[in-house]
């Protein structure tokens, strides 16, 4: 099974923070990958790959550690299932074909 752990952090401005975010997140045990979508001046978004759900703690302690703030925080378990699960209609409706009557 793979958690994402979808973190909400401010005062991240560039490649800088986000190489700090990730480097002090890649310190906490049982972290597998992490990612940043960057927003700079507004909130980016990171997240971070385990096997099984992380305590919360550690990871805003890191991102504490880095100098930002989280503002939300999002776990999702079994996460490629749920990820398939949101994406299927999409996929569903790129296979739709229109029924047209002559």
């Amino acid at each position: 099974m793979t958690t994402v752990t979808k973190l909400a952090v401010t005062g991240m401005t560039c490649g800088h923070c986000v190489s700090a975010v990730t480097n002090e997140l890649k310190g906490v045990q049982d972290v597998q990958d992490v990612s940043v979508e960057l927003h700079a001046g507004d909130t980016s978004l990171v997240r971070v790959i385990s096997k099984l759900p992380l305590a919360e703690a550690p990871l805003r302690d890191a991102i504490d550690e880095a100098g930002y703030d989280v503002t939300g925080v999002e776990v999702l378990e079994n996460a490629v299932a749920a990820e398939s699960a949101a994406q299927a209609p999409a996929r569903q409706a790129n296979r739709t074909l229109p029924i047209v009557s002559s």
